[in-house]
Formats: structure tokens, sequence, C-alpha cells
């Protein structure tokens, strides 16, 4: 396999790091996955104290992918639709400051569209509630355990799987299906 050097990373939280990972990992032009954890004040943060709240970090997907392939903005239309961007520190039953919704950008040009593409949603009708996603300058990625990794496809048939994740799947492949790999 050829290595392309003109890989670009993103990072982004949309509730359980599982959900943006298992959605995320389906579209062509991504290339890496890799559930962490980003946004905190500590360095290498335990999973039990993140999700009790003691790190301020948000579980997040980071990834590295082909802009000649899916853009930034195209990778934020999916991040957008595919989780409740309106709910403050919660998707659906999880509930947390680590479930935040959250964009870590990693230069000028993601902060720009990011920031861009919330302000027209915001001015949109397409969510009846203010957008509250946090969108912060990238500053460092710390792995989950490996049990975390491509956990969807690892455990498909466990009841959060066909409950929280498998809709998101359905819904990235009825929205976004010529992005699928």
């Amino acid at each position: 396999m050829t290595k392309n050097n003109n890989l670009q990373q993103a990072t982004f939280g949309a509730g359980c790091f599982w959900c943006i990972d298992t959605v995320l990992r389906k579209l062509n032009g991504v290339h890496k996955v890799e559930s962490g954890f980003s946004g905190g004040h500590i360095k290498n943060p335990p999973y039990r104290e993140v999700v009790q709240g003691r790190t301020g970090h948000a579980e997040v997907a980071h990834i590295e992918f082909d802009p000649e392939v899916i853009t930034y903005q195209e990778l934020l239309e999916v991040f957008w639709q595919v989780h409740d961007p309106t709910t403050l520190n919660r998707q659906g039953a999880d509930v947390g400051t680590h479930y935040r919704s959250i964009i870590l950008t990693h230069d000028k040009e993601q902060e720009e569209i990011a920031n861009n593409m919330l302000a027209k949603l915001d001015q949109s009708d397409i969510f009846k509630d203010p957008i509250v996603t946090e969108i912060k300058p990238f500053e460092a990625f710390y792995p989950a355990e490996s049990y975390h990794q491509d956990f969807y496809a690892n455990n498909e048939n466990m009841p959060y799987c066909t409950f929280v994740i498998k809709p998101k799947v359905d819904k990235l492949k009825r929205l976004f299906a010529d992005k699928l790999k």
C-alpha cells in the first residue's frame, strides 16, 4: 500500500466515541479512525476518570482522511447529521461533559470552515434548538483502550450497538450513500 503524504487529520466528538468512530470508518477517503479523548486538561487520561468528568476531555474520533476524496466540509456535513448538536453534554441517554458535541480544529482553515458552517446552520431551520457544539483548537489526542477501537464491528449484536449505533449507520447510508466505501 502506498503511503499518501496528503492525508489530513480531523477530530470530532459527537457523544459516545463508538458512534462517531463507526460512522467515520464507513466513509470513502477516511484512512484511519481511532477512538480516544481530547479537549481536556490532563495528559493520558484514564477512561474511568474521563467518564467521571474529572479530566475535561470529550470522547472523540481522531481520523486521517484524504481531502482529494472527501473534504473537511463533507466530513462536517456528516458530523452535523449523525448526532444532535443541540443537546449540551449529552446524546440520548449518554450524559456527561465527555459526551459533548465538539470539533477540534487542526488549523485555521478547519476553524474557518467549522465556524462558517455553524453560523449557517444556526441561521437555518435545520435544528429547532440552538447548536451547542464547541469549536476549539486541537491540542492533543489520547487513544482509548484497545477494546474501544472499532467497537461496533466487534460487538454488533450488543444492545447499545443495535439500538444506538445502528440507527446512526442507517441514517448515514440514507443521507450519504454516495460517500460510503
